[in-house]
């Protein structure tokens, strides 16, 4: 047997996600995690494009939550005519506002375009694996799920989350002449909308935190979409990845100690893809205490939110329990300066950046 790939690609998705993933023995099989904003698809559908010829099924297709900065370009990928997709998602995650009522407990406006899409387009594979219900954790034994020799473990969201969503998602249909929920209706609001159409060494430690840095890590998201997100450890060969979207780390926290993870016990995995693009709102002295991790990567280009923040990098270089590696998928104003600070002589950390003029870059664990 040859020996197994997992890559993890974060392609250029400008300040959002769009995350392809690689893994397999012989036959290299697929996951993609959302689309960027709609100005990123371009880039996104190129990339895509490059799957060769009659490869292009990819196993599972997650919409982590409803930003606009992850759900545009998938909105875009679907709204294209199914023989035009530039791939064919064997099966979907995405909560909408369905999910949301049967929780009782998601915003609102491509929340309800992104449902109406896969209503239309592929309602036999939304949340397969959870009967058409909420993909949220404590609804299959062991919030286990696996496709093949891949296992996912849920981490997020729980029902919670998703009940602070809903509030959130019906305001932001204000105006919009949109019931939640109304399908057909939003179906028409897509159809009107022409911008989806085509045309080794140890680390000082979190305990080392210093009560400044602590103090500025917020590590409390306001976001209800981002605390809604669904998150999620990839194991396979050997080789492992939490994947969080933009999930609050508290929410976070509370599912990996529900698993069992404590100080004294931690989770070992090869990567982490960084919270919400390394906002200080999403990372917690908790959180690296719980995760033990080689690879942190941050998807950013820095632009529109200047992420990642100054706070979530400082936490991640001091607190890693391991020597971390830092990925980018661009160098930008906002990040550039962590490569000279792990050029100096004793830097505990190193980074990765894309080649001078690219964009787009890929992590083999």
């Amino acid at each position: 047997m040859t020996k197994p790939t997992f890559t993890i690609e974060m392609m250029p998705a400008m300040h959002g996600d769009a995350l392809l993933i690689e893994y397999g023995h012989e036959k290299i099989r697929r996951l993609l995690i959302d689309g960027g904003p709609l100005g990123a698809y371009a880039d996104v559908e190129r990339r895509l494009k490059k799957i060769p010829s009659g490869d292009q099924a990819v196993e599972l297709l997650v919409v982590t939550h409803v930003d606009t900065d992850h759900v545009e370009g998938i909105i875009r990928l679907l709204a294209q005519p199914t023989a035009q997709w530039p791939v064919y998602p064997r099966e979907i995650w995405f909560n909408g506002w369905r999910h949301i009522e049967e929780a009782n407990t998601l915003g609102g406006r491509e929340g309800e375009m992104m449902s109406a899409l896969i209503h239309y387009r592929a309602n036999e594979r939304w949340n397969k694996r959870f009967a058409g219900k909420a993909v949220r954790c404590g609804a299959l034994p062991g919030d286990v799920v696996e496709f093949g020799d891949l296992k996912l473990t849920l981490v997020t969201p729980d029902a919670v989350a998703l009940a602070d969503l809903r509030d959130d998602w019906k305001a932001k249909l204000q105006g919009w002449n949109v019931q939640p929920g109304d399908l057909a209706a939003a179906w028409d609001k897509l159809v009107a909308a022409d911008k989806f159409h085509p045309g080794t060494m140890l680390t000082l430690g979190p305990d080392e935190l210093n009560n400044t840095l602590v103090k500025q890590l917020k590590g409390i998201d306001r976001s209800k979409a981002n605390c809604s997100s669904i998150g999620f450890v990839a194991e396979f060969g050997g080789k492992s990845c939490v994947f969080l979207g933009d999930a609050d780390a508290r929410v976070v926290c509370k599912a990996l100690k529900r698993l069992g993870y404590s100080k004294t016990k931690p989770l070992v995995v090869d990567a982490v893809k960084v919270s919400h693009h390394g906002s200080r709102n999403n990372i917690t002295q908790e959180f690296l205490t719980l995760v033990d991790a080689k690879h942190w990567l941050i998807s950013s280009d820095g632009v529109k939110f200047s992420h990642p923040s100054d706070q979530t990098i400082e936490a991640i270089t001091v607190g890693s329990i391991r020597k971390p590696t830092l990925w980018f998928n661009y160098r930008s104003d906002v990040n550039k300066k962590w490569e000279k600070r792990a050029q100096k002589p004793g830097a505990r950390f190193v980074t990765k950046y894309p080649l001078t003029g690219k964009a787009g870059i890929v992590v083999k664990l």
